[in-house]
């Protein structure tokens, strides 16, 4: 039987995390890790204390057929990645990598042309995160320099989705 590769390891970390999400559209799982040590981990869903969407049984976005990437303040979730950000100390994620895992809730595929949106990019660039390793399918995946985000900077552009 032939090892794991290891990054393919921690996006399966990533897609087990994913199944905590409570979005009613697609479930995202992140993990950041450091040396080989995960830091810390995180999925869709409300804040602390509030209602998920799971819970009240709809997604206004979805409701209003906003397309993915656009009009986040409407969605009740915090993502993945801002989640796991919030769980970790800034001095342990410099350096480190973020895995990404998304899939469809109602198909369970993996999301196609995955991406963190405009506001995790901005955290994830703040954070101190050098690497994005985003998921395609169960064996394949996108490795992304976060001093890509920097220099080519979307919001100069006025894109909406991703």
């Amino acid at each position: 039987m032939q090892r794991r590769d290891k990054i393919n390891y921690y996006l399966d970390l990533a897609d087990v995390v994913s199944r905590r999400s409570t979005c009613l559209r697609r479930r995202y799982g992140a993990v950041i890790v450091k040396n080989d040590e995960v830091i810390s981990t995180g999925y869709v869903g409300a804040p602390r204390g509030r209602k998920n969407c799971s819970d009240l049984g709809f997604c206004l976005r979805q409701k209003m057929n906003i397309p993915r990437g656009e009009r986040y303040e409407l969605c009740r979730s915090v993502h993945a990645e801002a989640n796991a950000i919030i769980s970790a100390e800034r001095e342990r994620m410099i350096g480190s990598a973020l895995y990404l895992s998304g899939r469809e809730v109602s198909t369970g595929a993996y999301i196609k042309n995955s991406s963190s949106c405009s506001m995790c990019k901005r955290m994830i660039i703040n954070a101190g995160i050098e690497t994005v390793y985003i998921r395609d399918d169960d064996d394949h995946y996108r490795v992304i320099a976060v001093k890509d985000w920097v220099e080519n900077d979307e919001s100069l552009e006025g894109t909406f989705g991703y």
